[in-house]
């Protein structure tokens, strides 16, 4: 009820204005309050992935909150984990407004933000502050590269973030799968991605030693990629050492959606239109994985069944965006229910 009466007022705004004001409230020393209405009604349901335990399987995707800012408001609705970011090295202000569309007949949103945020230092401070708070939830931090960085230097924008973030976080998110920074995608592919995460690897154990305790890495890839394309990338990432997979980002396709209005807007379709083509990611690379990795599966979650679907065909957890901006806090009671 509350959430139906809240989403009227926010869809008559601007989709960006609307992600403002919804990420003002969560910031704010009241937002914790929310336990009350949504948090406590959630079951405890935990599994145990990456060697840490989730309270419940259900969490939310990195891009909500970007600069860590809400992460005891969002834990407080009842989500077993939360990942904030994309974060990188520098603040940068993303692409040009506007950025964010929605497309409600299709429950389906098309961003092409750029990985807009206040920088890696910034969002330490905000997760030092949530935690000297009190949160004591599990967190992923993702993390990503400036876009003026080169591709041939995008390690070391990863390497930079990861020695930031490390301590901090439960799981780190290497996203290489963004459609909205120009040559991030490239990163997916043969000797670009083995040098990636062979790095990424050598600082892991580095930073493992320094700090005395191991923090797994996951890779979050996009839907736009055939069966040999995915069977590559999980070779990779068993080669590596990556300790999971996420499946999957947004998608380039308009497949869905090309005679609604905004359709035909640039940048990354998510929602009910990409749930498909994240599930066949996941068959493949189940199949490719062999249970070796786990994979953390998100796209067009917008239901129970949705995310049984994505369990089913190889998922350990499930992750909501687009789902949570259309269904509200109730979508994550609703799947953990089922489970």
């Amino acid at each position: 009820m509350f959430y139906s009466i809240a989403r009227k007022f926010l869809f008559k705004l601007d989709a960006e204005q609307a992600h403002d004001v919804a990420i003002n409230m969560f910031k704010s020393p009241a937002a914790n309050a929310l336990k009350g209405l949504y948090g406590a009604k959630v079951a405890d349901k935990p599994v145990s992935v990456m060697g840490i335990e989730f309270p419940n399987p259900v969490g939310l995707a990195a891009g909500l909150d970007k600069n860590g800012e809400c992460i005891r408001g969002f834990s407080a609705l009842g989500f077993g984990f939360v990942e904030v970011g994309t974060v990188t090295p520098r603040p940068q202000p993303g692409n040009d407004k506007p950025r964010i569309f929605r497309i409600p007949q299709a429950d389906a949103i098309i961003n092409r933000m750029g990985f807009n945020n206040h920088g890696v230092d910034y969002l330490v401070d905000q997760v030092r502050k949530a935690k000297q708070a009190g949160f004591d939830g599990v967190l992923g931090i993702n993390i990503g590269k400036n876009k003026d960085t080169e591709e041939e230097n995008a390690k070391d924008d990863y390497i930079h973030c990861m020695r930031k973030v490390y301590e901090h976080a439960d799981y780190i998110t290497v996203n290489i799968s963004s459609p909205n920074t120009p040559g991030l995608r490239a990163l997916q592919y043969g000797d670009a991605l083995n040098e990636l995460l062979a790095a990424l690897k050598v600082e892991q154990a580095q930073l493992a030693e320094t700090h005395g305790k191991y923090i797994p890495l996951a890779v979050k890839i996009a839907p736009d990629l055939d069966e040999q394309e995915v069977q590559g990338i999980a070779d990779c990432l068993l080669s590596n050492d990556i300790d999971a997979v996420i499946a999957t980002n947004t998608t380039l396709s308009r497949e869905g959606v090309e005679q609604l209005a905004h359709g035909d807007e640039m940048g990354g379709l998510s929602g009910v239109p990409v749930q498909e083509k994240s599930l066949q990611v996941i068959k493949l690379l189940a199949d490719r994985l062999d249970g070796k990795m786990p994979i953390i599966g998100v796209g067009g979650i917008n239901s129970a069944a949705a995310a049984k679907a994505k369990l089913a065909a190889g998922a350990s957890l499930v992750q909501v965006y687009t789902g949570f901006i259309y269904e509200g806090p109730d979508l994550i009671k609703r799947i953990v229910d089922e489970l």
